[in-house]
């Protein structure tokens, strides 16, 4: 069975706005618990990247700019304290609002 893909809410091309990937989920299905050492986000040209940062389980990359009338795909590869990488993808689609 296919897995849906993730997708934040549609953005403005003006919006300056925080997203994030919340891991707590994976992190605890380890024993003991897991934690984040780093999150590393790659955007696509057209999306501007600002500040990103760790807070607990949760990874978040503060994004801005975007063509109206396109799907973006952002992707955040964590590393754990544990040596363990996950990578997951999320669809971003920039309209006028």
């Amino acid at each position: 069975m296919p897995i849906a893909a993730l997708r934040w809410p549609d953005k403005d091309p003006a919006d300056v706005l925080d997203y994030a990937l919340d891991w707590s989920d994976q992190l605890a299905l380890v024993s003991p618990a897991d934690t984040i050492s780093s999150a590393t986000w790659t955007v696509p040209a057209g999306l501007t990247a600002g500040a990103q940062s760790v807070l607990g389980g949760v990874a978040t990359i503060w994004l801005s700019a975007g063509v109206a009338g396109t799907d973006y795909t952002i992707t955040c590869r964590i590393v754990t304290a544990g040596a363990r990488t996950l990578e997951r993808s999320v669809m971003l689609f920039v309209k006028e609002l």
